[in-house]
């Protein structure tokens, strides 16, 4: 089975669920995920951030991820996530990957749509769909400084973003963070409520690792149509591969094989609380 991007986002849209998005670094985080899905039935997104994008190379992460995909069953899309460069999405698209985010989220909103309109025009000639950013995540990240509440998304603003682009999905800025929260999370669920009433395409929540899970599920029935967790999956890596890494021979898939089975399970609760088990 091959995924039709766009109306995979449109159906979790409808329906009620939302596709996870699993930031991976390597192959055996891939391979995790994509053997996950396939268990579960789920289309989830690879991701690949700007960072291993640029050590790894898109090259070698579409070839990795088409054979993902080629043994899951077709149940995953290769994603581009939180580039600031237009020219590395274009790129990303050029490679074969099938969606990639376009974060100008710490520019004016005048070149927030500038830029994102120019990765829309060259993404939907080449086929692939596009996700952009308004308001700013929290945490580390590409996305810049704050004052005061000036992360949060402003309902008007998503609505230009979304309207001046014909960008396929939108992050909004509701107080999630990357990395783990050094605290409560505070997320503003009206403010979300406010922006899906205004704006017709899916929205996407980043920063999932650390938010309690009922409030991410009432965060999908406001609207999110695709949850992005990474930490929580690199976090599980690491632990796991430090308890082996001191008896380890000299093969490397008697450390990696473990590992992956330790991130399979995490893929697997999350897929469940984003309701996107059993929908291909």
């Amino acid at each position: 089975m091959k995924v039709d991007y766009k109306q995979a986002l449109l159906d979790a849209d409808a329906k009620g669920y939302a596709i996870p998005a699993f930031n991976c670094s390597d192959c055996w985080e891939m391979q995790a995920v994509a053997e996950a899905a396939a268990e579960k039935r789920a289309v989830v997104y690879l991701a690949t951030n700007m960072r291993v994008a640029q050590s790894v190379g898109l090259d070698y992460l579409y070839a990795m991820a088409e054979v993902a995909r080629q043994k899951s069953g077709g149940h995953v899309i290769l994603h581009l996530d939180h580039s600031n460069s237009v020219d590395l999405c274009k790129a990303a698209v050029d490679s074969g990957y099938q969606s990639v985010m376009i974060d100008a989220s710490m520019c004016s909103l005048e070149e927030n749509i500038r830029q994102t309109r120019e990765v829309v025009e060259y993404a939907h000639r080449h086929g692939a769909i596009v996700e952009a950013e308004i308001g700013r995540i929290l945490g580390r990240g590409v996305e810049g400084t704050y004052e005061g509440d000036d992360y949060l998304v402003r309902p008007a603003d998503a609505v230009a973003l979304a309207e001046s682009t014909g960008v396929d999905s939108l992050a909004v800025g509701i107080g999630t963070a990357h990395g783990f929260y050094k605290s409560k999370p505070h997320i503003d669920l009206e403010r979300l409520r406010q922006v899906n009433r205004l704006v017709s395409i899916p929205l996407v929540l980043h920063g999932g690792t650390g938010v309690p899970f009922e409030v991410i599920k009432e965060c999908i029935k406001e609207g999110m149509a695709k949850v992005n967790v990474g930490t929580q999956l690199h976090a599980t890596y690491i632990k796991d591969l430090k308890t082996r890494i001191d008896a380890a021979s000299t093969n490397i898939s008697d450390l990696m094989e473990p590992v992956k089975a330790a991130i399979k399970p995490v893929v697997a609760q999350w897929i469940e609380v984003c309701r996107a088990a059993n929908r291909y």
